[in-house]
């Protein structure tokens, strides 16, 4: 919009007196178009943009990041109608990994359409519905809160599906002086697997969101970053620990499970209808059910309907975060490596669940390492010089920390001298191969683990010159569907992999997700529980990551994630550790990594071996990975047998970690998704009955719960 004024309107005022061309020149001011601009930031460095500019009832909005070579880069446009509410809505550009993006919604005559990556369709509607953008960018964050605000109780039905809701969480001033700014915090529910957060000036513009990888904050006000974080911090934990109290049961007296069959990943064999006791957070007898006569009137009795009870799961490669405890446990995962994290975050996190505070599964975390380049990665340590680098190890090594996690911009040459050092203090070092690079030499230097399959594929896929920074890392992928498993680069890597018996935690699970998702349909690793998830990620999973520019470039995707499959296998038969990881936070792709192995052809017996007792016995955990007297009880009770189907292990029934007990149909329920199992019958004594006990099955959500918690 052209706001300057011609000299016929010039003329005009200056012939208006007093108020009525004070009210003139304030309504061309208001008329004015408003450009707001906000930075994204992650570690404390800026990555990206996000800038909108609102001209009457239409707005334009510029997103960009730059995130370690990757990130959504596109134009947004869209028109606000009655209630804050779009009518219509466009984004046009790429996402996180370069695929191609272009969505519309429009509503018009008592109609409403959109297309996106995810789906499409119409539906008559007589009033414009808040339709949630698929590929959205934080500035949509502002337009929901502002919509949710002048919505009856702050809730409003979705387009294409579901509900979202604004909670306000306080009110906050950030600043002092002249710089101060008054804010209210408030929480968008029900759309994402984790709550979004947003802060909203008095004016109801957008100051800053978090809730996802990035924090943006309005430009000129990034001092205030660290305030932020903090204020989020706070209002993160504090609707966490409302979820562990009221879904951590937790008993004085013995908890005694029946009826089940208890995994043995040592035989990989079931055995026959047994008893395992539990008095807090140790087993304390396991006995066939014959040998059960007792009738005690002071226990918890778990009838386990002749299911599965198995030691708990294990994620060898994630970054935690404050959300994904209860995820985790939902999915009977129990114990997980942290593969690199903020590192202040983490060092609070751990001590607040192993006090039972927040919910989570047991944290061994690895201190990542990485170069600086303009592709860094912003969290962990960055190290300016080799010296630094060597101190960071010790840093780490001070805290305990299990391994070094080398990443993608580590100089070649750095790598020895971190080995050597972690070595001298007790450690391994992992991680990336970095890039111009090569496994063979990072082995050599002193790895004793590869992290990422392709990772370790593309060692036999590039050419010296090709740059694995960028997203090349993964499209460079594609070349596989031609690898010949014999020739002698594969064999020579394989064979140093044997002999050196170094381990790999492939992450397949994440490979399948970039290289075989396709826009508008559900991802072949998805199909078992994506209906029950909350719309906003349903539609997120059904997308395109990879650029495709040609049916060839699908098919050789295709073709490429077989070869990964059969990688597998062969790494397996040549006796080389796997350690089921999947670089995400949700569990379910836990469930989905050790499908693939099955699908590369190890038995189901032999995969949930690698997903229980071997992780502890890779990383030295001799209390924890079998079911017997003595040990952490550290347990998930799954309605079926996994050894017969892995898919089993996506119905865990009741789970068990640090001395509490989880029932994943209630933590499900808390976080907006529907349930995949019900809880098993329970019998708690009256006088130790805790949250949610009762003399019969489980029902913390039977009735009204929490508004705090999602719906």
């Amino acid at each position: 919009m052209n706001t300057r004024v011609s000299p016929r309107h010039l003329a005009t005022i200056l012939w208006l007196t007093g108020t009525a061309a004070l009210a003139l020149t304030a309504g061309m001011a208001q008329a004015a178009a408003i450009t707001e601009k906000l930075v994204i930031i992650q570690n404390g460095e800026n990555i990206g943009t996000v800038t909108g500019t609102t001209d009457g009832a239409s707005v334009s909005v510029d997103y960009y990041v730059d995130d370690n070579g990757r990130g959504p880069k596109h134009k947004e446009t869209l028109t606000v109608g009655a209630g804050g509410i779009p009518t219509s809505w466009t984004v046009g550009g790429t996402s996180l990994m370069g695929g191609s993006v272009s969505e519309s919604f429009k509503w018009e005559g008592g109609r409403a359409s959109w297309t996106s990556q995810a789906d499409k369709g119409a539906v008559p509607a007589a009033k414009a519905p808040l339709y949630v953008v698929n590929d959205d960018s934080p500035w949509a964050l502002g337009v929901y809160a502002r919509a949710l605000l002048k919505a009856p109780g702050n809730n409003l039905p979705l387009l294409p599906a579901g509900t979202m809701r604004l909670v306000k969480v306080k009110a906050a001033t950030l600043g002092a002086g002249k710089d101060a700014v008054a804010l209210t915090l408030y929480r968008i529910e029900g759309v994402n697997l984790q709550p979004d957060y947003v802060l909203l000036d008095k004016a109801g513009r957008l100051f800053a969101t978090f809730g996802g990888h990035y924090l943006s904050i309005r430009q000129g006000h990034e001092k205030e970053a660290h305030a932020i974080q903090a204020l989020g911090a706070e209002a993160e934990r504090a609707l966490a620990r409302d979820r562990q109290k009221a879904l951590a049961h937790r008993y004085t007296q013995p908890v005694r499970i029946r009826n089940v069959h208890v995994f043995d990943p040592r035989t990989g064999t079931l055995g026959g209808l047994s008893t395992v006791i539990v008095l807090r957070d140790r087993v304390t007898a396991v006995m066939p059910s014959d040998q059960d006569t007792a009738e005690p009137d002071d226990q918890v009795i778990v009838d386990g309907q002749g299911g599965t009870l198995m030691p708990g799961l294990h994620d060898m490669h994630s970054h935690t975060t404050l959300d994904s405890g209860l995820f985790y446990l939902a999915a009977g995962v129990t114990e997980t490596r942290d593969m690199g994290n903020d590192n202040a975050f983490l060092q609070d996190l751990m001590p607040r669940i192993e006090a039972g505070e927040l919910a989570g599964p047991r944290i061994t975390p690895n201190g990542f390492l990485e170069g600086r380049s303009p592709y860094s990665a912003r969290f962990g340590i960055i190290p300016e010089t080799v010296a630094d680098a060597v101190k960071a190890v010790d840093w780490y090594a001070d805290r305990g920390y299990f391994q070094i996690k080398i990443y993608n911009s580590m100089t070649p040459d750095w790598v020895r001298p971190i080995a050597d050092e972690a070595h001298k203090r007790g450690m391994t070092v992992t991680g990336h191969v970095p890039a111009f690079d090569t496994p063979d030499r990072c082995i050599r230097d002193g790895y004793s683990e590869i992290t990422h399959i392709n990772q370790l594929m593309l060692g036999w896929l590039l050419k010296p010159e090709e740059d694995t920074r960028t997203p090349l890392r993964l499209t460079a992928m594609a070349r596989a569907a031609d690898l010949d498993l014999n020739s002698a680069p594969v064999q020579a890597t394989v064979k140093l992999m044997a002999d050196g018996h170094i381990a790999h935690d492939p992450t397949a699970v994440i490979l399948e997700r970039l290289m075989l998702s396709r826009a508008g349909v559900t991802p072949p690793g998805d199909v078992d529980y994506l209906d029950n998830m909350p719309i906003g990620y349903q539609r997120y999973r059904k997308r395109t990551f990879v650029p495709l520019k040609s049916p060839a470039d699908d098919q050789a995707y295709v073709k490429a994630f077989a070869k990964v499959l059969e990688t597998l296998k062969l790494l397996h038969d040549k006796g080389i550790r796997l350690l089921p990881g999947t670089d995400d936070v949700t569990g379910f792709t836990v469930h989905r990594e050790m499908e693939l192995y099955t699908m590369a052809g190890i038995s189901p017996a032999e995969v949930l071996r690698l997903s229980t007792l071997s992780p502890e016995e890779y990383m030295g955990h001799g209390d924890l990975g079998t079911v017997e007297r003595g040990k952490l009880a550290d347990l998930v009770l799954i309605a079926g047998d996994p050894t017969q189907d892995i898919r089993a292990v996506k119905k865990a029934r009741l789970v068990m970690k640090g001395g509490a007990i989880y029932y994943p149909s209630e933590i499900y329920q808390s976080l907006s998704i529907k349930p995949f199992a019900d809880a098993p019958p329970v019998t708690a004594p009256k006088a130790d009955a805790g949250p949610g006990d009762s003399l019969g099955a489980p029902g913390l959500f039977g009735g009204g719960h929490d508004d705090d918690m999602g719906d």
